[in-house]
């Protein structure tokens, strides 16, 4: 039992601690390039999430909108709104006034 134990012992040393120490930083950086490429990637995604929620708030702002803007704009709206101006509807179609220029006779 102590010849095992023994071994592995042996193999990890200050020497090849030493030796490796450049190795050991290598994967120390990649861990943390990876722990900083995960939040960024969430924080992405949350953002992505946000402005999809807001896009669809936006789209059913615009059909209420559109439609608010069709039914006030139909006759007989237009013509209850403008009745407190005093303006009434045509009951006759418009003419048209044709002048005639003084150089012609």
């Amino acid at each position: 039992m102590k010849g095992p134990k023994r071994e592995w012992r042996l193999r990890i040393n200050y020497k090849a601690l030493v030796q490796n120490l450049p190795f050991i930083g290598f994967l120390a950086v990649l861990a943390l390039i990876y722990i900083a490429n995960s939040h960024l990637a969430e924080k992405k995604i949350r953002r992505i999430n946000q402005l999809g929620k807001e896009i669809k708030e936006l789209k059913w702002e615009y059909i209420n909108v559109k439609s608010e803007l069709m039914f006030r704009s139909k006759m007989s709206e237009v013509s209850k709104s403008v009745e407190q101006l005093g303006l009434k509807q045509l009951s006759s179609p418009p003419q048209k006034i044709v002048l005639k220029k003084e150089n012609e006779k």
